[in-house]
């Protein structure tokens, strides 16, 4: 996949402070990312335009076959919907889509001129730690991820429209929610994505010139 080289790519990672933010959301088969299956990964790949206003560029998502060994919790699945047993589901083994998704995440790291990438997501922690599991397990050195730093929307959306919930942030920011389809990497991806424009875009970004 080509990344476009914009003469704007340069001001996000202005922006950013060098980090170039990439929202991504994992679904699971449980809370633990050592023991249990990371079952679909979603990533947005953001940009800004030429009046600063940053947006999304493209949207990756992959459905995932359980690690050897893997565990499978059922309140889980139930809770996301995921039958990992559907033969229709389309799934790739972990290590190669990861290795896939990392090379276009360097790729438009490089292209921003930027330092690394740093997660974006609701409650971040859980889906870089997913993450982060995911590399180590299949041996990935190249992870583009800041390792602990993240940002995230819970606390972005508690700050610009007094809710922590994805659902509710979204209703009160105007950007549309529909219940039947969350709870999908790629949806709550999106939904994360346009919030997190959202709120950023509400801020102008003033460049600071010989102050410490």
């Amino acid at each position: 996949m080509e990344i476009e080289s914009n003469s704007h790519h340069i001001d996000i990672g202005k922006r950013f402070r060098s980090f170039l933010p990439v929202v991504v959301d994992v679904e699971t088969a449980g809370f633990n990312p050592k023991k249990d299956a990371l079952l679909e990964v979603a990533v947005v790949i953001l940009r800004m335009d030429e009046n600063g206003q940053l947006y999304c560029a493209e949207s990756i998502a992959e459905n995932i076959a359980p690690f050897a060994g893997a565990n499978l919790d059922e309140a889980a699945l139930k809770f996301t919907g995921i039958n990992p047993f559907n033969p229709f589901r389309m799934e790739k083994e972990e290590g190669p889509t990861l290795r896939d998704m990392f090379s276009l995440i360097r790729k438009e790291v490089k292209a921003t001129k930027c330092t690394r990438a740093i997660l974006v997501g609701h409650n971040p922690t859980f889906d870089l730690s997913f993450i982060n599991a995911a590399a180590e397990r299949n041996k990935i050195k190249k992870n583009p991820f800041h390792q602990f730093s993240t940002f995230d929307t819970a606390t972005l959306g508690g700050l610009a429209y007094g809710q922590t919930v994805l659902s509710k942030a979204c209703q009160v920011a105007g950007i549309r929610w529909d219940d039947d389809k969350a709870h999908s990497a790629l949806y709550d991806t999106e939904q994360t994505a346009k919030l997190f424009c959202q709120i950023v875009n509400q801020w102008a970004y003033y460049e600071q010139q010989g102050q410490s």
